[in-house]
């Protein structure tokens, strides 16, 4: 059965989306079955593996309102072992329509139950906030995986996220974990960053991964492009800290490991963390 894993911030701009599309990518390219689930309005994971939003007639909305089966709109993408089920921003009036439907919080799981035998691993980008569609990707979840900028701001909002997920696991999943904490925009030059970091670490221990995201550029450029960064910026740092960041994922969860496609070869996720840490812009 698939490893199904949410990635979950309710702040905005914490690269929980670009987390998701080169997690997603990084772990087809070690020929992993991957299945990129969008819960976001925006929509911006199904943007980000090159799928055209407006050229698409059934979505993750129209799954969840019943009117289409899962496997009826999951789409390819622009990798191989890579597929996605996508979104639009007609999912952002699905909260009210489901209000009164009930076990709405399990409508995801319920859809995507059947297709949990077809792939090694599952990922959910959650809307940044937690509301009615954050909670059906908890539910249907196996593992939570937070994102944290490192900034002091970021802090102030993980006690509420914490509460949300033991509430979540109290009443509705008790299978769920909090699967690993990530740490985005680092720039491991600074002292807020060193104090951000050593204070979530204190509260978390080894839950966080060892790898943090560094701010780049072609980061940001590649979902323009529709691309992850794998395609887009094969060697850049940001797309090495996040095949030394899947690696952690892989090593963690368990997840077999195969023959890597389609990327830089030959590091291992100490040294790409050296790295980082003496050059966080590109």
């Amino acid at each position: 059965m698939a490893e199904i894993l949410s990635f979950c911030n309710q702040k905005g701009g914490v690269g929980k989306t670009t987390t998701a599309v080169n997690i997603a990518s990084s772990f087809a390219s070690h020929n992993l079955k991957t299945l990129l689930i969008d819960i976001d309005p925006q929509a911006n994971a199904t943007s980000g593996v090159g799928v055209e939003k407006s050229s698409l007639e059934a979505t993750i909305y129209h799954v969840l309102t019943g009117s289409k089966s899962a496997r009826e709109v999951i789409h390819s993408s622009c990798l191989e072992n890579l597929s996605i089920l996508p979104a639009k921003a007609e999912l952002t009036g699905a909260e009210i329509e489901l209000i009164d439907t009930s076990n709405r919080e399990f409508l995801l799981r319920e859809a995507i139950a059947q297709l949990c035998s077809e792939f090694d691993c599952i990922i959910i980008d959650c809307p940044p906030s937690l509301n009615l569609l954050t909670i059906n990707g908890l539910c249907a979840s196996t593992k939570l995986i937070v994102h944290l900028q490192c900034e002091y701001y970021a802090l102030e909002g993980l006690g509420q996220l914490v509460q949300t997920y033991e509430l979540i696991r109290a009443k509705l999943n008790p299978s769920l974990e909090i699967g690993g904490i990530v740490l985005t925009m680092a720039d491991l030059r600074t002292k807020l960053a060193e104090q951000v970091i050593g204070e979530v670490k204190k509260f978390f221990g080894d839950k966080v991964f060892q790898t943090n995201i560094p701010r780049s550029i072609r980061l940001s450029e590649a979902p323009s492009f529709g691309k992850p960064a794998l395609l887009y910026d094969p060697h850049g740092k940001g797309t090495k800290a996040y095949q030394a960041l899947a690696e952690e994922m892989l090593t963690r969860f368990g997840l077999k490991k195969q023959e890597i496609k389609n990327q830089p070869q030959g590091e291992t996720v100490q040294q790409v963390v050296s790295e980082i840490g003496g050059a966080n812009h590109e």
